[in-house]
């Protein structure tokens, strides 16, 4: 029913840019805080960035901040991350996520109901 689609992930060398888009679908979109997760291969699933229901307020990883920037229009049901000045240690299988229990969003991903299938992205040195 409820449908997240990530596109946009692919191969960048480091220090360039990359925008990530999260489609939604089958879901109340504007009610909702929406946040990207990353997984890099043998590690574990580490938060990236949410928004809350309206983009009013965001909040970032400690280690993409000043870097990344998160988005959504309501409008088309879509969250976008906004990658710049990427590094190697950026590779990963970036993950969108809904959280239709909250506006406001969360930094765990156990608060999330629903997840997209990721899309990679690699960041060549």
């Amino acid at each position: 029913q409820v449908q997240l689609v990530e596109s946009g992930g692919g191969l960048v060398q480091a220090g360039g840019s990359l925008r990530l888009s999260c489609l939604a679908s089958g879901l109340a979109f504007g009610g909702s805080a929406v946040g990207w997760f990353r997984q890099a291969p043998g590690k574990e699933r580490e938060f990236v960035a949410v928004t809350n229901w309206n983009g009013g307020t965001t909040y970032y990883s400690d280690f993409v901040k000043g870097r990344f920037s998160i988005s959504r229009d309501n409008a088309k049901n879509t969250v976008h991350l906004h990658m710049s000045g990427v590094k190697p240690e950026d590779t990963a299988v970036y993950y969108c996520a809904a959280d239709s229990g909250s506006a406001y969003g969360s930094t765990f991903a156990a608060d999330y109901d629903y997840w997209g299938q990721g899309t990679q992205v690699t960041v060549s040195s």
